[in-house]
């Protein structure tokens, strides 16, 4: 196992999925379970915790050790001869994963189970599939199986960074599903393993590790719809309402299926002190919002002071590029994971629906300050991206969806470009100018 530890310690910081960039791996490992193999082939899955950053982190590590050595996929060659592989790439752990979320099964472990669940409504799979691996993913790694005859299509999420507790992506997509939902895929299936916890060697706990659905092709997402339209200037309007509707759909549902309360105290001080944590990050560091600063905690205190909608689970990181335009279906919303750098209670509590619409109208603002960044400076996509939120708006209000008083909109809509030019100043300084500018117009200054 030290080979093992010391070869993942070399290759984990090239991943996309690695999150302390610029840090040397300090790796303990946690769980392993020898899952599958034969002579040529074993497959085994790994949780890693990395103690180097002062926050470590526990990762999901899928691997083959093989005999001979493949083209593509290579950690390591082992003391004894043997390949280490990349899981997500070999066939040989594509073929478990498969049969696993779309068939059910559990293998026992030295702390506890692997246990693979089917959803109830997922629609019918083939026996077998070939898979792939689905590229330009940061935080997670996506396996895509194509089915060798009839069936669906089916992707699975391997969720690289793991914690203790249900993952909402799995539990929230699944029941919309199963409660007649189109406006999310189809699900397939998940895996959760029981591994003894990394800060209490004595306390046993169970996490989501993987999460199957069916795999939608030859679509778009919305942002990449939204910005062709922006910069042809053509008429949104039907497709924004149509969205809207959509998302009306996810909140009126999850309202329905899962429990909902009225807001306390301790909710709306909760939701308060997030917003003054993002703003005192902010502030520390970007010089330009400093004089914003009195204005936006008045627009913070005008939505404490208004009348405040039921609690309810929402998608919690809801924009235009987590929804996909599907032919003959309208849309679809994807993800409902949260912030993976989160601990998993904090992503399942209940929210306001409004923090999803802000993050939408938000969304079509990035537009059109990506079509002006092109060299548009004639008003047209703001004029598209005001018309699109208004057709949103509109289509959402007429669906159903939860109301909100505007100035709880407002204060949402703020935290969130406070949030977004804290991101652009860390990792797209260019960028800076379209939060800012929509601080501006949100506080009236």
């Amino acid at each position: 196992m030290d080979s093992t530890l010391q070869s993942l310690t070399d290759w984990m910081p090239a991943q996309r999925w690695y999150a302390s960039k610029g840090r040397t791996p300090r790796l303990r490992l946690v769980a392993e379970w020898d899952v599958a193999g034969d002579d040529d082939a074993r497959v085994r899955l790994l949780l890693v915790a990395d103690e180097a950053p002062e926050t470590p982190v526990l990762y999901q590590v899928p691997l083959v050790v093989r005999t001979g050595r493949p083209e593509t996929g290579v950690i390591a060659d082992l003391d004894d001869g043997s390949v280490l592989v990349d899981g997500a790439t070999d066939p040989a752990y594509g073929e478990w994963l498969y049969q696993s979320v779309t068939g059910g099964g559990r293998i026992s472990g030295t702390d506890g189970p692997l246990e693979s669940r089917t959803a109830a409504s997922r629609p019918a799979t083939s026996a077998t599939a070939t898979s792939s691996v689905l590229g330009a993913e940061q935080s997670n790694t996506s396996l895509i199986f194509r089915p060798h005859g009839d069936g669906a299509a089916v992707i699975c999420k391997l969720f690289r960074q793991v914690h203790p507790g249900l993952n909402p992506d799995i539990e929230l997509q699944t029941a919309l599903a199963d409660n007649g939902s189109t406006s999310v895929p189809q699900a397939i299936g998940s895996l959760e393993g029981t591994w003894r916890d990394r800060a209490d060697g004595d306390l046993i706990v169970t996490g989501s590790l993987a999460f199957a659905q069916e795999f939608l092709d030859d679509v778009e997402d919305a942002w990449r719809v939204a910005l062709s339209a922006a910069q042809a200037d053509d008429d949104f309007d039907a497709r924004a309402e149509a969205l809207g509707a959509a998302v009306a759909d996810v909140h009126l549902t999850l309202s329905r299926i899962l429990p909902t309360h009225e807001p306390t105290d301790s909710d709306r001080a909760r939701v308060a002190a997030i917003w003054e944590g993002g703003l005192e990050t902010a502030v520390g560091e970007i010089p330009e919002l400093a004089p914003f600063a009195p204005a936006i905690r008045a627009v913070y205190a005008d939505a404490a002071a208004a009348p405040w909608p039921l609690f309810q689970r929402v998608h919690g990181d809801l924009h235009l590029g987590q929804v996909l335009e599907v032919h003959g279906r309208g849309w679809v919303l994807l993800d409902f994971e949260g912030e993976p750098l989160r601990p998993i209670a904090a992503r399942r509590m209940p929210d306001l629906a409004v923090r999803d619409v802000a993050g939408m109208l938000r969304s079509f603002d990035y537009v059109a300050g990506s079509v002006e960044r092109l060299g548009s400076d004639d008003g047209a996509a703001r004029r598209w991206a005001t018309t699109a939120v208004a057709a949103f708006e509109r289509g959402y209000a007429a669906a159903g969806g939860p109301a909100a008083d505007e100035r709880l909109l407002r204060a949402f809509e703020l935290d969130k470009a406070v949030y977004e030019a804290v991101y652009e100043v860390r990792n797209r300084p260019d960028w800076l100018a379209i939060p800012l500018a929509a601080i501006e117009r949100l506080t009236g200054r």
